[in-house]
């Protein structure tokens, strides 16, 4: 049975805050200051021009806080009343966007659709309570101790805006998180001091992170649901939240992972698999990457992906880097999350060679959704052909079972009621 997904035009925030395209950029970081937003329609006639957002700001810190906001303004994805949940989830995903418009006929503003309202539908969705946060949970981009200057935070702008960063205290433990709105008071602050900081006279950047941040982080745990994940962050008022796990560093769910979970879900089955129509999100990498390096890399993902698709239907694809930023190794490590129409498939690869990591991930896919693939057609020759809902999104293969719970640092045994 088809689901009836949620529209646009149902989530949507009607009539919502704009600014005129002469306004200046201090007037649009005062707004998403006192209104909480990180992208805010930008209006020429009362027709959109597009979007003014908080990266496009911070990536241009040198320009005059009197800079027209229509010389940054970002092309915003075409979104009307009747688009759907999927299709949506993948427009903001694919432009790297918190939010998006919503025009009528005539290209007239009826108001903007955020994560956040896409988010607050997902806990309804038996696909999303069916799935376990450590399932999505991936690495932190970053973990910041709070005696860091915020300076280098606007360095890191594009991890920030995947994701709020964790904090850490000198004993590293978890005690807050920074995101773009903690930045945002920064731009915006009219003296150099936090509310810890001793007064001094350098510049408003070099304020330390504990100043800023948020606290205390929000935390769930291990094998709660992702729909609980969604509730909470509802609740909370937040964009994405911290697993822990004892002896482990924080891992993060955020709204990414979480609309990961219905991206490709409202195509029509059935037909070929179009691997061009598969979303490709990979995080993680440094600045804008080597152009030569995203191609070996666009490359190895493809090959793969054609090899997948032989086996089942792929939807997204998520691979995340995570440095070993220390002195003493030059590992990376390689997370891979597959979204399929049988389910998530998880690999994991660390080792100093990216490229060969990317390839290996790519290889332990194929052979993980061969496998799963025998034993559908095993089952079905048996009669046993199972629930099919329950495998839209679970994970019932168990050597990947034991290869999640060793990436994710649940140990054999911790089963729920063990």
């Amino acid at each position: 049975m088809t689901p009836s997904w949620p529209s646009a035009g149902e989530m949507m925030t009607p009539r919502p805050v704009t600014l005129p395209h002469d306004a200046p950029i201090s007037k649009a970081l005062g707004t998403m200051r006192t209104r909480g937003f990180h992208e805010i329609p930008v209006l020429r006639n009362r027709r959109l021009l597009g979007m003014i957002t908080f990266e496009s700001i911070a990536r241009r810190m040198s320009w005059a806080l009197t800079t027209k906001v229509e010389h940054l303004v970002t092309l915003a994805p075409l979104v009307t009343p009747q688009t759907s949940l999927p299709e949506l989830a993948e427009q903001l995903l694919a432009n790297g966007l918190r939010a998006a418009p919503v025009v009528g006929r005539r290209g007239e503003l009826l108001g903007v659709v955020s994560r956040t309202d896409m988010v607050r539908a997902l806990p309804a969705l038996p696909e999303v309570r069916r799935v376990r946060v450590e399932q999505l949970a991936r690495a932190a981009d970053l973990l910041v101790r709070e005696t860091d200057a915020c300076r280098h935070l606007f360095a890191q702008i594009r991890l920030i805006e995947a994701h709020p960063l964790p904090v850490l205290d000198r004993k590293g433990r978890l005690v807050g998180a920074v995101g773009v709105a903690d930045l945002g008071g920064v731009l915006w602050r009219p003296d150099t001091g936090g509310k810890r900081d001793a007064p001094s006279h350098g510049s408003v950047l070099d304020i330390e992170v504990g100043s800023i941040m948020h606290s205390p982080p929000v935390t769930v745990e291990v094998g709660s649901s992702a729909a609980d994940a969604a509730l909470l962050m509802s609740r909370e008022k937040v964009s994405s939240v911290f697993v822990i796990a004892a002896g482990k560093p924080p891992r993060v769910v955020g709204q990414t992972e979480l609309l990961g979970l219905v991206v490709g879900r409202g195509r029509p089955k059935g037909g070929r698999a179009r691997v061009e129509d598969v979303y490709v999100e990979v995080s993680g990498l440094r600045g804008s990457g080597d152009p030569a390096l995203l191609a070996e890399i666009d490359g190895l993902v493809a090959s793969g992906l054609h090899r997948i698709a032989q086996q089942v239907r792929p939807a997204l694809l998520s691979l995340h880097l995570a440095p070993h930023a220390t002195h003493r190794t030059s590992d990376i490590t390689v997370e891979a999350r597959l979204h399929t129409d049988h389910g998530i498939y998880y690999a994991s690869h660390t080792g100093w060679n990216l490229l060969a990591g990317v390839a290996g991930l790519m290889d332990e896919l194929v052979a993980q959704t061969r496998r799963a693939r025998e034993e559908r057609r095993r089952r079905g020759r048996s009669g046993r052909t199972g629930d099919r809902d329950s495998e839209q999104l679970g994970v019932d293969d168990p050597e990947l079972e034991r290869r999640i719970r060793s990436a994710t640092g649940d140990a054999p045994g911790d089963e729920e009621g063990a």
